[in-house]
C-alpha cells in the first residue's frame, strides 16, 4: 500500500538517479504512496530520487539539497609522462574521438560539449524538483546550484515536508494509505549473521579497515571514484561524522 524509502546518500550517477526517480513514479502510478525518510545526508542524486515522493520526512540535522550537477574528466597526461615516463600515441578518425580518455587535456570545443550536457542535466534535475515539490523552476534554481541545507532549513524553504525519524515516516505512510492495522516488510531482506560472516568481500574489507584505521576513508573514496561513471549528481566532497 505504501513505500517508505530510507535515503542516506550524498548522490552519485545522474543516470542512476533518474532511473530510480522513474521507478518511484511508476510505483506512484500503481497506486502506492511514497514517503521518503532522510538519514544523515540525502543530497544531490539522493535528493533527486526523493523529490517526487508524496511526503518527505527529514531529520533536523540531515544535510540535503545540493541540487547540482558536475562532470569530472581526469587529465593524467603529465603524470604519465613526468612521473612514469609513459607517453601515449593516438590514431583516430576524428580529432575529438579520444576526448574522454583522460590522456590529454580537453580543448575548448570539448569542454563546451560537456558543459552543455551538465547544464541540460541540471535543468532536468530542477524540473524534477519543481514538479515534485510544486514549486516554480526559478524558485528551485535560487536554492539549487549545489547549495547544501540542513533538514531544519530545508523545511523552511520547501524541500521537505516535516521533521522526524524513520518511525515517524512509517506512521505518515500508514496515514497516507489509510491504514490503521499494518505490518512492515524490509528490503533488502537482512541476511543471517552466519551468511555475513562467510561473505569474503566483507571479511576482506574488514581487514583493510583494520590496517588503515583512520585512513580507511581514502580507500573508500578511491573505490567510489573507480566505480563512478558518467556525469555525476553528487556532493563534490565527503562528510565525516564522529
Amino acid at each position: 500500500k505504501a513505500i517508505v524509502l530510507r535515503v542516506n546518500s550524498p548522490g552519485g550517477s545522474a543516470l542512476a538517479s533518474d532511473i530510480i526517480w522513474n521507478e518511484i513514479e511508476l510505483a506512484k502510478q500503481a497506486g502506492k504512496k511514497i514517503v521518503v525518510s532522510m538519514g544523515d545526508y540525502t543530497a544531490s542524486g539522493g535528493y533527486y530520487i526523493s523529490c517526487g515522493a508524496d511526503l518527505i520526512v527529514s531529520q533536523p540535522n540531515t544535510l540535503t539539497g545540493s541540487i547540482g550537477v558536475f562532470g569530472l574528466v581526469p587529465n593524467i597526461q603529465k603524470f604519465l609522462k613526468n612521473k612514469l615516463g609513459v607517453t601515449v600515441d593516438v590514431v583516430n578518425t576524428n580529432k575529438h574521438a579520444d576526448y574522454m580518455t583522460g590522456f590529454r587535456a580537453l580543448d575548448p570545443t570539448e569542454a563546451k560539449i560537456i558543459q552543455i550536457e551538465v547544464d541540460e542535466i541540471y535543468k532536468t534535475f530542477v524540473s524534477r524538483v519543481a514538479t515534485g515539490r510544486n514549486m516554480a523552476a526559478e524558485e528551485v534554481d535560487k536554492i539549487g546550484e549545489g547549495r547544501v541545507w540542513s533538514g531544519k532549513d530545508a523545511l523552511e524553504i520547501g524541500l521537505v515536508d516535516q521533521l522526524g525519524t524513520l518511525n515517524d515516516a512509517i506512521v505518515e505512510a500508514a496515514k497516507l494509505a489509510n491504514l490503521d492495522n499494518y505490518g512492515i516488510e524490509y528490503f533488502p531482506t537482512p541476511k543471517e549473521w552466519w551468511m555475513t560472516f562467510l561473505n569474503q568481500d566483507k571479511n576482506t574489507d574488514a581487514v583493510i579497515k583494520a590496517k588503515l584505521g583512520e585512513l580507511y576513508f581514502i580507500n573508500d573514496a578511491y573505490q567510489q571514484i573507480m566505480n563512478s561513471k558518467g556525469t555525476q549528481a553528487r556532493m563534490p566532497f565527503e562528510i565525516m561524522f564522529e
